[in-house]
C-alpha cells in the first residue's frame, strides 16, 4: 500500500466527512420555503431579494454553531437545555419546540400534496398520506448505523430540488439591474412584513438548529468520551463541519433566491400567481409544460425528504428535552394526521404554508439564544469557544429575528396596511 493510500490527500479526509450539513440543508428548501419565495416574487418581484440574502447569511452561522456544540460537547442542542432547565421550564420548551415541529411537518406535507396533485391530480389529502407513507420508509435508514445511506439519499433528493428549481431560470434569466436592486433592503406595508417573516422563517429552521448538533453527533461519533479527547480529531472535525455547512447551505440560499428571482421574472403582475397552483399554471404558460413538470417534481421532492428530516428533528427534540425516545414511525404516524386533516378541510394550501413558516420565525428566537449562550461558555466548550466576532455575529442575528418578529406583531394587532 502506498503513502498516498495509508494517507488520504486533506481534500479526501474533508469530503469524507461532508453530510449532516446537507441533510440540515434540506430543512432551508422545503415546501413552505417555495411558497414564501413564489409569493414574494410574484407580489414584490424583487424587493425581498435582501431578506434571502441576510437570512442565508444567518444560516451559515447558526448552523455551523450547531454542529460545533455536537463536535465539541457530545451533547445536542435538546440535551443540553434538557440538563440545564427544571421540570416545569424543559416541558414548557419542550412544548413551544413540538409547535415549531408541528408547523415544519404541516409544510412539508402539504407541500408534498400539492405537488402530487399537479404532477398525477391526486386528491389533497390522498397525496398527503402518500409523502408521509414514503417519509416512513426513508426514515428507516436514519440510525447511525446507516445514516451514511440516508444522508446518500437526502442528497440525491436534494439534487432534483436544485434542477427542478433552477430550471426556469435557464430559460429565462433574470434582469440583472432588478435583481441588484432588490439586495437593497427595505419593507413595503404589514404584508411585506409578514412575507419577510415568513421567508426568514422558512430559512432559519429552527429544527434544523436543534437537529444539526444530532447530525454529527451520529455521523462522527463524538458522543463517546475518548473521541471528544482527540484535540486533534475535533480540530480537523470542525474544520470539515466549516466546509459541510458553506457548500451546503450556498446550494441551498440559491435555490431560494432562484426561487424568488423566477417568481419575479416570469409571474409578477400575473393574475393567480400567489398560490403554488397559480404559480405552476403561469410557469407552464410563460416557459412550458417542461419546466412546469421539473418545478413540480422540485417540489415533491422538496417535501418528501423535508419531512423525513423534519421527523428526525422531532425525535431528537422529544430525546433530549423529555428524555424519552419513541420510535420514528410512530412519530411520524401522529404528526401526519394534522396535516392531512387541514389539506381534507380544503384550507388554502399556499396560505397554510406562509403561515407555518412565519409560525417557525417565532421559534428561531428560542433555539438561537441558548445556542450562542452555550457555544460561547468556556467551561462549556473549553478553547472551542465562539469569538468576539462570531459572538456579536450571532448576538446581531438574534437581535435582527426579534425584532422582525415584534415588528409583525405590532403590525398585525394594529392592522396597519
Amino acid at each position: 500500500m502506498s503513502v498516498q493510500q495509508r494517507n488520504p490527500a486533506p481534500q479526501a479526509r474533508v469530503v469524507g466527512l461532508l453530510g449532516p450539513a446537507f441533510v440540515a440543508a434540506i430543512a432551508y428548501v422545503d415546501p413552505g420555503n417555495v411558497a414564501a419565495n413564489i409569493t414574494a416574487g410574484a407580489t414584490y418581484g424583487y424587493l425581498l431579494v435582501w431578506v434571502l440574502l441576510v437570512a442565508n447569511v444567518m444560516a451559515v452561522l447558526i448552523q455551523y454553531q450547531a454542529a460545533k456544540l455536537g463536535v465539541v460537547t457530545g451533547r445536542t442542542l435538546p440535551q443540553t437545555l434538557g440538563d440545564s432547565l427544571g421540570r416545569r421550564s424543559r416541558l414548557a420548551f419542550w412544548g413551544q419546540a413540538e409547535v415549531v415541529a408541528a408547523a415544519t411537518d404541516l409544510a412539508e406535507v402539504i407541500g408534498g400534496a400539492v405537488a402530487l396533485n399537479l404532477l398525477f391530480g391526486l386528491p389533497l389529502p390522498l397525496g398527503g398520506v402518500i409523502v408521509g407513507l414514503v417519509s416512513m420508509a426513508l426514515l428507516a435508514t436514519a440510525t447511525k448505523r446507516r445514516q451514511r445511506q440516508f444522508e446518500t439519499i437526502i442528497v440525491g433528493l436534494l439534487a432534483v430540488i436544485v434542477i427542478g428549481f433552477l430550471a426556469g431560470l435557464l430559460v429565462n434569466p433574470p434582469e440583472v439591474g432588478g435583481l441588484l436592486n432588490g439586495m437593497v433592503p427595505r419593507l413595503q406595508g404589514t404584508e411585506t412584513v409578514l412575507l419577510a417573516a415568513s421567508m426568514l422563517g422558512a430559512t432559519v429552521m429552527p429544527h434544523a438548529i436543534y437537529l444539526h448538533s444530532s447530525l454529527v453527533i451520529d455521523r462522527h461519533g463524538t458522543d463517546d468520551e475518548a473521541a471528544r479527547g482527540d484535540r486533534g480529531r475535533i480540530s480537523a472535525l470542525l474544520r470539515a463541519t466549516r466546509v459541510d455547512v458553506v457548500v451546503a447551505l450556498v446550494i441551498a440560499g440559491t435555490v431560494n433566491i432562484a426561487l424568488l428571482v423566477l417568481a419575479a421574472v416570469s409571474l409578477y403582475g400575473r393574475d393567480g400567481t400567489d398560490s403554488i397552483e397559480g404559480a405552476h399554471a403561469a410557469v407552464s404558460d410563460a416557459l412550458g409544460p417542461v419546466v412546469a413538470a421539473l418545478f413540480a417534481l422540485g417540489l415533491l421532492a422538496s417535501g418528501i425528504a423535508s419531512t423525513s428530516v423534519g421527523a428526525y428533528a422531532g425525535g431528537a427534540i422529544m430525546a433530549g428535552l423529555l428524555r424519552k425516545r419513541i420510535p420514528m414511525v410512530v412519530r411520524r404516524s401522529v404528526t401526519l394526521i394534522p396535516a392531512v386533516v387541514i389539506l381534507a378541510c380544503g384550507v388554502d394550501p399556499t396560505l397554510a404554508l406562509v403561515i407555518s413558516q412565519a409560525v417557525l420565525s417565532f421559534g428561531i428566537p428560542f433555539a438561537l439564544i441558548p445556542l450562542r449562550r452555550y457555544t460561547a461558555d468556556r467551561r462549556r466548550m473549553g478553547d472551542y469557544a465562539d469569538g468576539r466576532l462570531l459572538r456579536g455575529a450571532s448576538a446581531l442575528s438574534a437581535v435582527v429575528i426579534v425584532v422582525l418578529n415584534a415588528a409583525l406583531l405590532i403590525l398585525l394587532i394594529l392592522g396597519v396596511d
